[in-house]
């Protein structure tokens, strides 16, 4: 009971489809292969529409296969059945490195490519053909590009599973017991003052035993990415990463100023839920997230249907109905067990049009916020479902869009029902605490980042020296907001997101998604009814649009910073109103 069903897919690993949709993929790899001999020989527009077809034809096999056992193994991270197909799949797709590019080098040496992608048949494909005439100039030789593929699975990408394997498997003392690490960092949202604390110095006191080859995996994957960006001719980690999000440097800088200049506001809440906790000057980080006045409703599966139906209901009709679908129709893996992974998620299933949800629901209040987060991702996920699988990939940016704004419905509906004083702050805290998250952390991270870039040209970084820099950056975000004397200087070491070869800078879309979200909100509340239609517009256009030009489908110049600090204006207020009922 509870648990998603994946049928739509196939019954098993032993379905003759499954079997039959391998056999498919290698022909497809192997297609792939003869086209790029004879590419250079062909006419023009005869190539682009063989690539055209053979690429939505590969996407849609790989995308099933790999989603199918992608899924079976987060619900069971014991099937080793599922996680060796996974691995044959990625072996497979490997060898399409060296191929794919030598035919993107043929296709953005076409001086008619614009013309040809106006053509009624491959018009569909413009932004995807015309992004690969874009994208040529960081290509390296065909050869080069199959090594490096190979040699990625066991550089960063190997660097990556260490990281995950140490953080999977230390253990925590807490008062006596060994318990996991994520066990022991969800105490940092327990009632009890004594808990939390305990907690954060059995956290702290657990990296040490890991630290130095943690480390060792960063520096590693770092510096494959500088010496990446170096080979093809990025200017820096920061700059392919916003090539890669198809997002201009002007955008991140608008963002970023507004964030600096509200940091202030931010500070002011963390003092003064530190006075309100019981702490002289800034909050001590074991009390970041602790809970404040009183949210006793819980929520069984039904209850959590019936409050977010009605709340999407009167949002749009869409919402709704696509909600009320994954409920009933098994889309949602709802509750934890032994060997499923942790948190939640929302993954798109192009080939059913359909998407399946990961949860570990345990009928809070949190725990619906969650699921109408990842419910909005799966709203997204039928916008772009509209279009060829291969005008569906967005952007990091982007991607926090819908789930952000369902978050927000949902609070904004809590907040105006609220049945007392005690409810009232409880979700005014909830909300500033994960707006400071999305803010003052992601500030953080994003700084620290960028020092780590800087001085891994020149320093091998040990666990102290990154322990140094982490504290720095969270001086700059958090200032006198936070205890100096009781940071977190291990905050390098716990967030995975840290430990990519190909996705650096996973942060700041954290912030833009945060933002972006509670200004599209804030126009739906100024234009009514007509602007539910832009918004699925703007949804649907993420894939075969640069961030900027998908932003402009809602009236948004994200380039302009005050646009960004309406978004941070609002959560300001909402620290005014905290502050308030505090102090009284």
């Amino acid at each position: 009971m509870g648990k998603w069903d994946l049928s739509i897919l196939y019954s098993g690993l032993d379905d003759p489809s499954f079997a039959s949709d391998m056999k498919a993929l290698e022909g497809y790899i192997a297609e792939y292969a003869e086209l790029a001999k004879v590419a250079a020989a062909l006419p023009h527009g005869e190539l682009l529409r063989k690539y055209v077809k053979l690429t939505v034809d590969l996407n849609s096999t790989v995308s099933k296969v790999a989603i199918f056992c992608n899924l079976r193994y987060s619900a069971n991270t014991q099937d080793m059945e599922s996680a060796s197909a996974l691995g044959r799949i990625m072996a497979l797709t490997s060898s399409l490195a060296s191929p794919s590019a030598s035919l993107n080098k043929v296709i953005a040496g076409f001086s008619d490519l614009e013309e040809l992608v106006g053509e009624p048949d491959l018009s569909e494909f413009s932004y995807f053909l015309l992004n690969i005439k874009r994208d040529s100039k960081y290509l390296l030789g065909d050869g080069e590009e199959a090594v490096f593929a190979k040699l990625n699975i066991s550089g960063a990408s190997a660097w990556s599973d260490l990281h995950s394997a140490l953080t999977s498997t230390v253990k925590a003392n807490y008062r006596g017991e060994e318990i996991t690490l994520p066990a022991v960092r969800n105490l940092a949202y327990d009632k009890d003052p004594e808990v939390r604390r305990d907690a954060y110095y059995a956290e702290l006191a657990c990296y040490p035993a890991i630290e130095e080859s943690v480390a060792f995996a960063l520096n590693s994957i770092k510096l494959q990415v500088l010496s990446e960006c170096e080979l093809r001719g990025y200017e820096s980690p920061l700059a392919k990463s916003l090539y890669d999000s198809r997002m201009k440097r002007k955008t991140l800088d608008a963002l970023v100023e507004a964030i600096e200049e509200y940091l202030p506001q931010f500070r002011k809440y963390l003092r003064a839920k530190a006075r309100a906790l019981g702490h002289e000057g800034g909050l001590p980080w074991y009390d970041l997230f602790a809970p404040m006045g009183r949210l006793e409703k819980t929520f069984d599966v039904e209850g959590a249907k019936s409050y977010l139906l009605d709340i999407f209901g009167k949002f749009d009709s869409e919402l709704h109905d696509l909600v009320k679908c994954a409920f009933e129709n098994a889309w949602i893996d709802f509750y934890p067990r032994e060997n499923k992974v942790g948190g939640a998620f929302d993954c798109g299933i192009p080939s059913a049009c359909e998407s399946r949800v990961l949860t570990n629901f345990d009928g809070s209040f949190s725990s619906v916020t969650t699921l109408a987060h990842e419910l909005g991702h799966s709203f997204h996920d039928r916008q772009v479902s509209r279009n060829s699988i291969i005008n569906q990939d967005y952007s990091m940016p982007v991607a926090e869009t819908a789930s952000t704004f369902n978050e927000v419905l949902v609070m904004e509906t809590a907040m105006a029902g609220a049945r007392d004083a005690e409810e009232k702050l409880a979700l005014l805290e909830n909300e500033l605490m994960e707006s400071c998250q999305i803010i003052c952390d992601i500030y953080s991270r994003f700084k620290f980042e960028a020092s780590v870039f800087e001085h891994r040209t020149e320093e091998f970084m040990n666990a102290k020296r990154l322990s140094e820099l982490m504290l720095d950056a969270q001086k700059l975000a958090y200032g006198d907001g936070l205890d100096e004397g009781l940071m977190h200087p291990y905050m390098w070491l716990c967030k995975g997101h840290y430990y990519s070869g190909g996705l650096s800078f996973y942060n700041y879309p954290y912030a833009f998604g945060g933002l972006f979200a509670r200004g599209l909100y804030a126009k739906y509340k100024s234009e009514g009814e007509p602007f539910v239609e832009v918004y699925k517009r703007m949804l649907n256009a993420t894939g075969v649009m640069d961030v900027e030009d998908c932003a402009l489908v809602a009236g948004v110049d994200l380039t302009d910073v005050n646009f960004w600090r309406a978004g941070l204006a609002g959560i300001a207020e909402k620290i005014d109103e905290f502050v308030k009922i505090v102090n009284n």
